[in-house]
């Protein structure tokens, strides 16, 4: 017998095959939607309107023939109700940005992080976000989400940061400290999530690929856009985000991409975790900016590592982002010659390989995207879901 429970979940996943393939396809009328998504028309104009009502999708003032000289209306993803906001928690920086739902910044602000204890850490991105969320009224946008971002393990069942040793954190229940804080600065009730920061910019790169194939859009061979894709964000810490078969990968309890803290050279240099010879210890932001440092020796580990997590990976894309790319070009074209003088003598074509097209707002842009990324995809439960069953077993 089928539930109601199953007719939800059945009703969620024809929306969202509906919204992936428009953003990959902007301007499919309603029977063009009918027969790519193989859904019936009546199934596709229910949905349609529901859509348009809730203000995801817009329809053409008029209609336009189509390919057999029928009028039709064409439809895309509405940029003019909804938007998204994202934050970045580094170590020395709060960096903050709105976002429409096809990934157009349309406001951002960056701040010194000004206390990195939880509490402080808190009450300065509500208030930040008080700000931008006034910034979207005053446009006649309605805030649909906010992702929040940090350095270090997120478990994203629990909301708890496990691991952020840049910031002197271990164990911090932080979602629900800024759901907290949110509340009390007057954002309206609506879903917050938490994320690894190079996770968070690894599905940026993914959702928002402006003028390429789009998450969900497959190529001659039926891949879907660039993934596997990976994201290394190289700031005073060093971490990886990894898209793997549409979904994010972020391990058992979050720790998934903490490649900052794998070992490159046994005994080596001290690294912020208390180890020796850890990639950060190498490549950091900054151990690269300290007086003498050899850019080229770290651009050499720093190729190892990437070519570590291509022969791991496979992934068809390696994005650079982070402040040691950025203030010193020259070490991320170093490493990415590294990776291709590897690919050459493997005989093999190596990955995609480039800079983050959101450059220093990347893992916020990302941080906005988490949201859109789990509506789309509905058999991923939802991450309020997930953070329920988990606390429920552990008071059990």
């Amino acid at each position: 017998m089928t539930t109601i429970g199953d007719q939800q979940l059945l009703k969620r996943m024809n929306r969202s095959v509906l919204l992936r393939l428009l953003r990959a396809q902007p301007g499919l009328s309603r029977a063009r939607l009918a027969t790519e998504s193989g859904l019936t028309k009546s199934t596709v104009s229910l949905l349609a309107r529901e859509l348009i009502d809730e203000g995801w999708l817009s329809e053409a003032d008029t209609a336009v023939a189509d390919g057999l000289g029928r009028p039709s209306t064409p439809l895309q993803i509405n940029v003019g109700v909804r938007a998204l906001m994202g934050v970045e928690i580094a170590v020395e920086t709060v960096r903050l940005v709105c976002v429409s739902l096809q990934g157009e910044v349309l406001y951002s602000n960056t701040h010194a992080l000004t206390d990195s204890a939880p509490a402080g850490v808190c009450a300065q991105v509500a208030r930040m976000a008080a700000i931008g969320h006034a910034m979207l009224q005053r446009l006649g946008l309605q805030l649909s989400s906010i992702g929040v971002c940090v350095p270090g393990a997120v478990d994203d069942c629990t909301g708890v940061v496990r691991f952020a040793p840049n910031l002197g954190w271990r164990n911090v229940s932080l979602l629900p400290a800024l759901e907290k804080a949110f509340g009390a600065v007057g954002l309206p009730g609506v879903t917050v999530q938490l994320q690894n920061d190079a996770d968070a910019a690894a599905l940026g790169e993914y959702e928002f690929a402006a003028g390429e194939r789009r998450a969900g859009q497959p190529d001659a061979q039926g891949q879907d856009g660039e993934d596997p894709l990976i994201f290394v964000n190289c700031d005073v810490g060093v971490g990886a985000g990894v898209v793997l078969n549409d979904r994010l990968f972020t391990g058992a309890q979050g720790m998934a991409g903490e490649i900052g803290h794998t070992i490159l050279e046994l005994d080596g240099p001290r690294c912020s975790c208390g180890r020796r010879g850890c990639a950060e210890a190498f490549f950091g932001s900054r151990v690269l900016e300290r007086q003498g440092a050899d850019l080229q020796r770290a651009a050499a580990f720093f190729g190892v590592l990437l070519q570590n997590l291509w022969v791991t990976f496979n992934p068809r894309a390696i994005v650079l982002g982070g402040k040691a790319c950025a203030d010193h070009p020259g070490f991320a074209q170093a490493a990415f010659e590294s990776v291709k003088r590897h690919a050459d003598g493997a005989g093999m074509p190596p990955p995609d390989l480039r800079t983050a097209r959101y450059g220093a707002l990347a893992p916020a842009v990302g941080a906005a995207a988490l949201a859109l990324h789990e509506y789309l995809r509905p058999l991923q439960p939802d991450a309020k879901a997930r953070r329920a069953r988990a606390l429920a077993r552990a008071v059990a």
